[in-house]
């Protein structure tokens, strides 16, 4: 693994060099704990100035997964489930987080991994006229991601119309930004960061697989932080008592654009490992995003493991599958050239 190039993941690098840099000259200075530093702070209000959202209300905490629980968590009453499409993270890939938190998350089919708004609207609608609803359990607030978990990204009337159906049946909105940077900075993507915080209640900028070391922002919109939330958060695991961690690496990635610059590296380079593939004759999937997914004869997935680092997604068939390519703030031009001439060799 070490010796070969990997495309595996957008998080089997360190931290970009500026996040280390900044780690490295804060470190002998003291400061108070739980996200009360300074670095912290100084974080918070350049997040506040990207989302052009002076009132959002800010929180740091270590991971996608405890993110994720610790939100919903939060935001639901015990007898309530959170609506998600099949494929969502919460629902395949967090190991019943939510469930584990007393909270079923209630499916809907998956669009090349999106929801859709009248699906989402007629499950809402055929709940609440079901005379035996208090027997079930209740929506109480819709999940999606962006990008999601199949590198597609939500045009901004599609968020609309999912959000609208919120508006609707009063429950909020959260959008799951582990890999948010990659989203907004697709070709595809037609909003910017101020405008998707002022079309959700709640959502989260991934720093862990935008480089960080580790750590996630959370930022409520619209003064609806849930009572508690910082309680809930150490219930849930979720807090650092070295909470400067998370900070010290947001105040560097909210520092003259660079959250957004490393993102388009990624993708930039994704967009290169796209027409290394086409132009070899392979089938991949449309994703605009740094996440690529590529049909591979079981032949050919096998020699090229032994070359190149990447994630065997699903089985397309008995002889053939869909593998996913990963890039980041750290893919390089070697690297690539490196997996152009792997591919010509098998």
């Amino acid at each position: 693994m070490n010796n070969i190039i990997s495309f595996e993941s957008d998080y089997n690098n360190g931290a970009h060099p500026s996040v280390l840099r900044h780690l490295i000259d804060t470190n002998e200075s003291q400061s108070a704990s739980y996200g009360y530093d300074e670095w912290s702070e100084s974080a918070r209000r350049k997040i506040k100035v990207a989302c052009k959202a002076d009132n959002a209300e800010v929180f740091f905490l270590v991971g996608g997964t405890q993110t994720n629980a610790t939100v919903i968590d939060s935001m639901l009453s015990r007898f309530e489930g959170v609506v998600a499409v099949e494929t969502a993270h919460i629902n395949v890939h967090e190991s019943g987080a939510v469930e584990a938190s007393g909270h079923k998350v209630l499916t809907l089919p998956s669009h090349n991994s999106k929801m859709d708004a009248e699906e989402l609207r007629a499950l809402l609608k055929t709940f609440h006229a079901d005379p035996t609803r208090d027997h079930m359990v209740w929506p109480g607030m819709v999940y999606i991601t962006f990008p999601t978990e199949l590198g597609t990204v939500y045009k901004s009337f599609e968020i609309e119309q999912i959000g609208d159906v919120c508006k609707e049946y009063n429950i909020p909105l959260f959008i799951d930004g582990a890999r948010l940077g990659y989203g907004l900075m697709s070709n595809e993507c037609d909003f910017d960061l101020p405008w998707l915080a002022s079309h959700c209640d709640v959502f989260y900028i991934g720093g862990t697989k935008v480089g960080a070391l580790c750590g996630e922002a959370v930022v409520f919109t619209k003064n609806n932080v849930p009572r508690q939330f910082f309680t809930i958060v150490k219930q849930h695991g979720a807090l650092l008592a070295k909470s400067r961690i998370a900070g010290v690496q947001f105040d560097a990635l909210f520092t003259d654009g660079l959250y957004f610059k490393i993102s388009r590296n990624a993708i930039e380079k994704a967009m290169r490992l796209r027409e290394i593939f086409q132009k070899a004759g392979f089938a991949i999937n449309d994703s605009p995003t740094n996440q690529q997914f590529v049909i591979l004869s079981n032949e050919q997935m096998e020699r090229l493991s032994k070359l190149i680092a990447f994630e065997t997604w699903e089985p397309i068939d008995d002889n053939n599958t869909l593998c996913r390519f990963v890039t980041s703030w750290a893919t390089t031009d070697k690297d690539l050239e490196a997996l152009e001439s792997s591919i010509a060799s098998i």
